[in-house]
């Protein structure tokens, strides 16, 4: 699904980023940790083609993302408020989404009603524009608009910050369900440990832009991952 090949990414000479290698299977959830600086977000911004690396290339089904505007189609993320859409309500929002991911506005109302528990009565026929919602709340919308149109690739940065434990825990539930079908791969970048442990068929720690743990969960314990982090 997802190939790394010796990927950099340096602004002056600083380096952020140097991946020699990474596959990332179809189907596959994968968490990505570190600490501040790791370069999670940046390998996010590469894999989106929202920067272009310094050298090296990230293929997405063998497209080679920086050049190629296939993977865009079947690709969906939500990184930051800045994938919203502030002037609509929510309901507007998952509509334009669909439209562009070739759904009707009749089969978002029943994805959205079908993903209702989610928001927690908190989201939905509130009669209000996205940017008059609190962070949580936004997270929320931003989350359950990542999977509008079952893209294949989903890309998920800090999805567990800023939201509640109740929702922390509807979040872990909603991958977990996207994760049985083995139909779409989802990529979660977090400081959360547990939760991103919990739902992840591998984690990939970065250290100072390199890869410096790549293993299934499986194979470790939640002890075990925590250990790399301490000094």
């Amino acid at each position: 699904m997802i190939r790394v090949d010796k990927l950099t990414k340096r602004y002056g000479i600083a380096e952020v980023l140097n991946i020699e290698e990474l596959i990332i299977e179809k189907g596959e959830s994968i968490g990505l940790v570190g600490n501040n600086g790791a370069g999670k977000t940046t390998f996010f911004s590469v894999l989106l083609d929202l920067i272009q690396p310094t050298s090296g290339k990230i293929y997405s089904k063998e497209y080679d993302v920086n050049a190629s505007e296939q993977w865009k189609s079947y690709t969906s993320a939500f990184l930051d408020d800045s994938f919203l859409i502030g002037y609509l309500t929510a309901e507007e929002y998952f509509v334009f989404l669909g439209s562009l991911r070739g759904w009707s506005k009749d089969v978002v109302a029943e994805f959205i009603l079908e993903h209702e528990y989610f928001f927690n009565g908190e989201v939905l026929n509130q009669k209000k524009y996205i940017r008059d919602f609190s962070l949580g709340n936004k997270k929320k919308i931003g989350i359950i608009g990542a999977f509008i149109g079952k893209p294949e690739l989903v890309i998920l940065d800090e999805p567990f910050a800023n939201l509640d434990p109740s929702t922390q825990i509807r979040l872990k539930d909603l991958v977990k369900s996207k994760m049985q079908s083995k139909e779409t791969t989802i990529i979660i970048s977090s400081h959360d440990l547990q939760h991103t442990f919990e739902v992840s068929d591998r984690i990939v720690v970065l250290e100072k832009g390199h890869v410096v743990h790549n293993v299934h969960t499986k194979d470790i314990t939640y002890q075990e991952l925590e250990s790399y982090f301490h000094i």
